[in-house]
């Protein structure tokens, strides 16, 4: 009986350690390969906001980048572009990524932050990891579901190399697909893939934003209402975002139905717009600004309003970037105008709002709580539970990504399965 028992037993472990050996090697792969580009990917954009923080005419160029980025879409035949919902109609097993996408995403998304665009990175972080990592998937020559369980490592490994955020990255590419359900199967390969790919980037200098270690006071009752009062305001806010994003791009489709022209007069848009408020911290990303908020405690009042109004003309427009950043820039800004307006401090309002946000958009409530730990510390984790929990909640079903499927209900013990409201 015994014998019976461990030669059954010798065979499962067998199995299981060649499993693992399996997508060790798998996830260090891709974790290299992915981690080394996403990680030129970004001092290439560094250099591109440097060179453009630094010399203020470059901006007067943003509607012929423009033009060149339609360009070369459309001598690659990709003029069909989904963008980030791609790689998660990828997932679903609906749709394959073109291995194209990768360089035209990484050209054109150092375009945009080039020359002004208001946009982030880390929708491109996620096209050129999931790109890659389907590519990676061919090589291997692996079946289309272990071929999904890479493209999750891709993802991971290039928000990690990006945004140097590991445990975040790590879960991110996991919980964003399927809200409700998570992909467990991934695991394990997209932990190691984020955790190299960290290190990839680390060890070439690359660095995440510098937040100043924040003191939060204890949590009382009257804090406590203060913090629920502005999640619940960000996640109105949030589906405020996501809304007037995609009204934005059916109006633009509708009216502006030639991409060259329409490109070319939203980049003189935001050339004008940045004129008549006579600065510049609505082009690119706006890590400064956050920085700002956060470090300092000072926002301009309307500043999220302005960012709304710059990402959706820049993204919808057809230039290439993200908006996870600047729904942070929209909630940091905000939450730091509502510290200032009840007498909170703005610092820790800005980390709430920015927390508050991100959640609101992309209704990943347990990477809310590990980017929030990583970029802030675990002082404030009381803070950021409330915060994540009355957004998730009163931000509906809601979502930047048209492909993120919402499987379970947020309110009941109900399966849904349906796509998120646009």
């Amino acid at each position: 009986m015994f014998k019976k028992f461990l030669k059954a037993y010798s065979k499962k472990a067998l199995h299981y350690i060649l499993r693992f050996l399996k997508w060790s090697g798998i996830s260090i792969a891709t974790g290299l390969v992915v981690g080394g580009i996403s990680t030129l990917f970004s001092f290439c954009m560094n250099c591109a906001t440097e060179y453009r923080e630094e010399n203020d005419y470059i901006l007067y160029l943003l509607p012929l980048a423009g033009i060149v980025t339609v360009f070369l879409y459309s001598i690659f035949k990709y003029k069909n572009d989904k963008g980030t919902n791609l790689v998660l109609s990828t997932i679903h097993a609906k749709d394959e990524i073109p291995f194209r996408m990768a360089p035209l995403i990484f050209i054109t998304t150092i375009l945009t932050h080039l020359f002004g665009g208001s946009a982030g990175r880390e929708g491109a972080a996620l096209q050129l990891g999931g790109s890659l990592g389907n590519q990676l998937g061919r090589w291997f020559r692996l079946d289309d579901a272990d071929k999904r369980v890479v493209v999750l490592c891709g993802m991971s490994s290039a928000f990690s190399a990006v945004f140097g955020t590991p445990m975040a990255a790590a879960v991110f590419s996991m919980e964003v697909v399927s809200v409700g359900v998570m992909y467990y199967a991934a695991l394990l390969p997209c932990i190691f893939s984020s955790l190299i790919a960290s290190y990839f980037s680390s060890f070439f200098g690359l660095k995440e934003t510098a937040f100043n270690e924040l003191a939060f006071p204890s949590l009382d009752f009257l804090n406590a209402a203060e913090v629920i009062f502005l999640s619940a305001l960000c996640a109105v806010l949030s589906i405020a975002f996501i809304v007037f994003m995609h009204f934005t791009g059916d109006m633009f489709r509708k009216y502006l139905t030639n991409p060259y022209i329409r490109i070319f007069l939203a980049g003189s848009a935001i050339v004008l717009l940045s004129l008549l408020f006579q600065t510049r911290d609505y082009n690119g990303a706006g890590i400064s600004v956050i920085a700002r908020a956060v470090n300092d405690g000072e926002a301009v009042p309307y500043a999220f309003i302005l960012k709304m109004l710059f990402t959706a003309i820049t993204i919808e427009a057809g230039y290439r970037g993200g908006e996870i950043v600047p729904s942070f820039f929209i909630g940091a800004t905000f939450g730091c105008t509502f510290g200032a307006i009840v007498g909170f401090s703005p610092s820790v309002c800005a980390v709430i709002g920015l927390i508050a946000m991100f959640c609101g958009v992309t209704n990943c409530p347990i990477t809310s709580l590990l980017i929030s730990v990583e970029l802030f510390g675990s002082d404030g984790i009381y803070y950021y539970l409330i915060a994540i929990a009355v957004s998730y909640f009163l931000s509906g079903y809601y979502g930047l990504y048209k492909d993120q499927t919402i499987v379970y209900s947020k309110y009941k013990t109900k399966y849904l399965n349906r796509k998120t409201h646009q």
